[in-house]
């Protein structure tokens, strides 16, 4: 189980720094590991289209075939590395977090680290880049994070009561049935769903 996993419903201060700092290890690790898959494949590629100069239109069929083969490999191990960069974002500035903690903890922004969501905290961290900052530039960014994240779900939630006011003025016009809006508020849930 990694890093990310145990932290799911943990408090901010009671993650460990060593269990931070290995798996930090590990994701750099692992995103080094496949970049030299991605390289190995983009020189494969090359040198399949190196092959196919000249030769016969059946040998540049299969070069074709193997090429395309060899993007999608290359498309799954990119897609791979994105997921494992982000998280890596997501635990360096975890660290960053840690190793200031007792400054923090003097700070409104530690209450905030602490009575955020596992998902949100994991969403705020994966946007900054707080590695290499001083003490009050990661102070800063934190704060800035938080305010937008609680404006924009103020805004979301602004959007969805004027949705639902309209729709109960539909309903009282009688330009819409309850059927209607029942169902279009199913399939509107439906697709935020996918």
């Amino acid at each position: 189980m990694s890093i990310i996993d145990k932290i799911r419903g943990n408090p901010i201060d009671k993650m460990s720094l060593n269990e931070i700092m290995g798996e930090e290890l590990r994701l750099r690790n692992q995103i080094e590991r496949i970049r030299k898959d991605i390289n190995r494949i983009e020189k494969d590629k090359k040198k399949k289209f190196q092959e196919g100069v000249g030769a016969d239109l059946i040998k540049k069929k299969m070069l074709v075939q193997e090429m395309k083969q060899l993007d999608m490999e290359g498309k799954l191990y990119m897609k791979n590395f994105t997921m494992l960069h982000k998280q890596y974002t997501f635990i360096t500035n975890l660290l960053t977090i840690k190793k200031h903690e007792k400054q923090l903890k003097s700070t409104p922004v530690w209450e905030k680290l602490r009575r955020v969501e596992p998902s949100q905290l994991e969403s705020v961290l994966i946007r900054l880049n707080l590695e290499g900052r001083s003490f009050e530039e990661m102070v800063d960014a934190l704060n800035r994070t938080f305010e937008m994240e609680v404006a924009e779900f103020e805004e979301r939630e602004d959007d969805e009561e004027k949705k639902m006011m309209e729709l109960w003025s539909q309903v009282e016009s009688g330009s819409k049935t309850m059927d209607e809006v029942e169902k279009e508020l199913k399939e509107k849930e439906a697709e935020e769903f996918e």
